[in-house]
Formats: C-alpha cells, structure tokens, sequence
C-alpha cells in the first residue's frame, strides 16, 4: 500500500527558545519540516550556528538565506548596528525601540512564503508571540492577519502563516517546551553574540523571568544572572496578551 507524503511546512527558525518550540511542537505533528533561517548582518549570528546544530542532530533539512545585502535598508536598529549601544532592561516600548528592526518579519514572512510554494509546502510557522506585542508591530495579531491574507492570494497555490504562540507568552511557550521534553541549553536568545548570554538585554531577561515563573533554572550560561525571583511577577503567564 502506497502512503502519501506528509504534508509540508516551512518554520522560520532563528535559533532561539520560541522558534526552537515551534520546530520541535511541527515536527509531532508528523509534518515534512524544512527550517529556514537568515542571515541579515544581526549581531547576535551566534543564533544561526545554534540553528544549524540543532538541525544537524535531528535531521530536518536546514536552509541559512544571506540577505546581508539589505543590511543597508535595515541598520537602523541596535540589532543590526554594532556601532549602538545594546538597551538593557524589561521589554517595554520606552527603553527597547532601538531593537525595532525595519520590516524584518514582513521581508522574512515573504522568502518562507516563496519557498514554501517552491516545494509544494501548504503552511509556514513562525514563532511570533503574545510577550512581543508591546514592542513589536510585526509580532502583533493585526500584522499576522494580514499577512496570511495576502499568503492566501499571493501565488497560484495559497500558504497558511501558522502562528501556533501568537497569544502565548513567553512563560507558556516555556511550559509545553518543558512538557516536551526541550533542552533549552540548544537555544540562543541574548541580544549580544558573545561567548555567554549577557543576562541584561531584554531578551536575556524576558527569557530569565519564563524559567523563574516555572521554578526552572535556565541550562543556558549567563556572564551576569540576576536574581530570577525578581523576574517572576513579570513573566506571569498572563502577562504580555493583548
């Protein structure tokens, strides 16, 4: 008896803990992944190399696109400008604007799309969610909609965006990683792309206060990590909706 293939989908991967939970959770849906990552002149391409091992050890074709080429249109951010400096502290809008980085996730949305339709993959997954909707425009439901909207017309055969964590924060994606099983020591997430997490950037700290909230010690190695208990009320898992 002949089986039909699974169906295909293409998750926009940057190595970090919520794209590494939407690999993992579109892999036990018995999908054909194919993770796509990018290389846009961040500062933080430690990411991608955590990508690629990830990739390597369990076996899903892996893809890094240079786009550095736009790095010109999009350097108008401390993610991608090494001459700025870094903003520490929580996520909020007044002190991590700088991070804003120019139409990343429509420019990124847009190449997933194009090789999804390339291999005949119905859906693309990204890890966008409920935590980033304070800073972020291109991580907000309004964005999302639209663009699988335009997903749906853009090509002879229409691509679902799947955003299985778009109203999660970071603290409940942490918890179905952790039911999973995850080892979050094969993530990165800190803003710098130095030998050890900095433990002061938003990131850094958005990421702490998730494990402090399940009583988890982070299995990532810090160069400063502060006081989790001090973390914990922010990372309700409440926290970060809209």
């Amino acid at each position: 008896m002949t089986h039909s293939p699974a169906p295909a989908t293409v998750v926009i991967y940057s190595g970090g803990m919520d794209s590494f939970t939407v690999l993992h959770r579109a892999l036990r849906e018995g999908l054909d992944v194919h993770a796509l990552s990018f290389d846009y002149g961040q500062r933080h391409r430690r990411e991608l190399e955590v990508a690629a091992r990830v990739c390597r050890e369990l076996g899903v074709p892996h893809q890094v696109v240079d786009i550095t080429a736009i790095h010109g249109l999009i350097d108008n951010s401390a993610l991608t400008d090494a001459s700025r400096a870094m903003p520490e502290g929580d996520y909020a809008e007044d002190n991590l604007t700088a991070t804003v980085v120019p139409n990343r996730n429509m420019v990124l949305l847009s190449l997933a799309i194009a090789k999804a339709v390339n291999i005949g993959a119905g859906r693309v997954d990204y890890g966008a969610h409920g935590g980033d909707h304070v800073l972020y425009p291109d991580c907000r439901p309004a964005f999302v909609e639209a663009m699988n909207d335009v997903a749906g017309i853009a090509n002879f055969a229409p691509v679902t965006i799947h955003v299985p964590y778009l109203r999660s924060s970071k603290a409940e994606i942490l918890a179905e990683g952790l039911a999973m099983g995850l080892d979050y020591a094969d993530t990165w997430t800190c803003y710098r792309g130095e030998d050890l997490a900095c433990g002061r950037c938003g990131s850094c700290r958005e990421r702490l206060a998730a494990f402090a909230a399940h009583g988890a010690v982070d299995p990532l190695g810090y160069a400063e990590r502060p006081d989790p208990t001090a973390e914990t009320e922010r990372a309700d898992p409440d926290a970060g909706e809209s």
